[in-house]
């Protein structure tokens, strides 16, 4: 044995020293180890592992920021009084993670669009201002005025007086964006002004604060308080975004209003001071698998109705809760954002055809839209029950419901002809805790059956085996609407 890790040893010294020598004499060359092995041509193109794909220069910024950076502008929004979006408190603790800086001096920022002094930043920048204050990067600094804004989209446009030698930003078109393409942003991070950050587009159509109207582009170029209002800026040199927010949970993710979306409403901002949006009266979802199987849908498409507001324009035009609009105005509808979308774009007034599915049934509906209406806070929900009413607890969905006694429809300001069981309790780890259903909603309907009563609801609870789908009709006080909910049963 000792013979044998002899000769080992030996064998092994004499393959160190010829590696060393080779080195020291520059026998050892990677190069040509490299070219020693087997050709790439002889290896099919389809086994060939690791070959880079095809790519062009790497992006270089310096020439877009030195054409657009004197289109950029800080905007001192002054008010009395500061206020925080109420969806954040001073400490970040609030509903949402996300959070839109409040103007502050030298904090805002913006960029021109057209040599009349047209200047576009963010509403929340100039909310409540009563006086702007514009600056260029040539050191100017101009009065500015408020020619229109729109909440919903928090877009503002304002406008200076003084258009002498005014620089233009580039506008570019966003919907051609795609995920990983590089950006950069330009603004004011803290008072630090023409701060360019660069990243890529991260996602594209976050929904943050309106789902049915936002349409966010998120990034990870490095967006601080400052930069709202600012654009977001292609390789090419063109604006394809305003950023607007941040989460503050989170290094670099910040979103910008996509430019399609201003430059859509630039008419009436320019022209009425304020977006006037078509509505229906509808509340609208989509049609996930468990929905189809639980109603025997035929088609995912098409955006569910699972409320509509009495006295609407959707009421009058005939829609009821269960229909699925496929089509408006012959054209397809996918989903309930694309619905949405196209009646928000159209004037209040207009009249639009709905394709309606019905039972299994094909039929057309004409509903005439009506302005949007501002949107109406929801009511606080009570953490307390304090009542001895009849409940019952269901193990596979994580519910426990009570009956609905002069108590409820006190607390909760129900309308007089609200029939259903009130959901007192959600178990946060179960079926129901995961569909995000709402204690202190009302269960009106289950699988499309009227629930009137706790015993009502316990016979159908009965009749649930693990695995089932159910479709379960809320009306939820705190907004006023119904919803549709599915739920997975879980073993009991």
């Amino acid at each position: 044995m000792s013979r044998r890790f002899t000769l080992v040893s030996l064998a092994l010294a004499s393959v160190v020293a010829f590696l060393v020598g080779a080195i020291v004499a520059g026998g050892f060359d990677r190069p040509q180890i490299a070219a020693e092995a087997p050709a790439p041509a002889r290896m099919p193109a389809r086994t060939r592992i690791g070959s880079a794909a095809p790519s062009g220069p790497l992006v270089n910024f310096a020439d877009v920021v030195e054409r657009i950076n004197p289109a950029v502008v800080n905007i001192d929004a002054s008010a009395a009084g500061g206020r925080r979006d109420d969806r954040d408190d001073n400490n970040g603790a609030g509903r949402s993670d996300l959070r839109r800086d409040q103007p502050r001096r030298g904090a805002g920022s913006g960029f021109i669009i057209d040599a009349d002094g047209s200047i576009l930043t963010n509403y929340h920048v100039i909310e409540g201002a009563e006086r702007i204050l514009v600056k260029l990067s040539d050191g100017r600094s101009l009065r500015g005025h408020v020619v229109g804004a729109d909440p919903d989209t928090d877009i503002a446009l304002i406008k200076v007086d003084d258009q002498r030698g005014l620089p233009v930003a580039p506008i570019g078109d966003s919907s051609t964006l795609r995920m990983g393409e590089w950006v950069c942003a330009i603004g004011n991070p803290l008072g630090y002004e023409h701060s360019v950050t660069v990243g890529v587009v991260s996602f594209l159509g976050r929904k943050l604060f309106n789902a049915s109207l936002d349409n966010y582009i998120q990034t990870d170029a490095a967006i601080n308080f400052g930069n709202s209002g600012g654009p977001l800026i292609n390789s090419r040199g063109e604006v394809i975004g305003i950023n607007a927010a941040i989460s503050s949970r989170a290094s670099n993710i910040g979103f910008a209003v996509p430019i399609n979306g201003a430059a859509a409403i630039l008419p009436q901002l320019r022209s009425r001071g304020f977006v006037s949006r078509g509505y229906a009266g509808v509340g609208l979802r989509d049609i996930d698998s468990d929905l189809q199987r639980a109603l025997s849908l035929p088609t995912s498409r098409g955006a569910m109705v699972q409320d509509v507001t009495p006295g609407s324009p959707a009421e009058r035009g005939g829609l009821r809760a269960y229909d699925v609009v496929v089509a408006i105005e012959g054209q397809d509808v996918a989903s309930d954002d694309e619905l949405i979308h196209e009646i928000s774009t159209r004037t209040p007034g207009t009249p639009v055809r709905l394709r309606v599915v019905r039972d299994a049934r094909e039929l057309e509906l004409m509903v005439k839209l009506a302005e949007r209406p501002g949107r109406a806070a929801g009511g606080a929900e009570s953490n307390r029950d304090g009542d001895r009413a009849r409940t019952a607890a269901d193990g596979s969905l994580g519910l426990t419901v009570r009956e609905l006694d002069a108590a409820a429809f006190n607390r909760y300001q129900l309308p007089s002809t609200t029939r259903g069981v009130l959901i007192s309790r959600v178990e946060p780890a179960s079926p129901a805790g995961d569909a995000e259903i709402a204690r202190g909603s009302i269960i009106v309907e289950v699988n499309r059956r009227p629930v009137a009563s706790v015993a009502e609801f316990e016979r159908q609870a009965r009749a649930v085996r693990a695995g089932d789908v159910l479709t379960l009709r809320l009306y939820v006080p705190t907004i006023a609407q119904h919803q549709l909910k599915t739920v997975r049963a879980d073993e009991r």
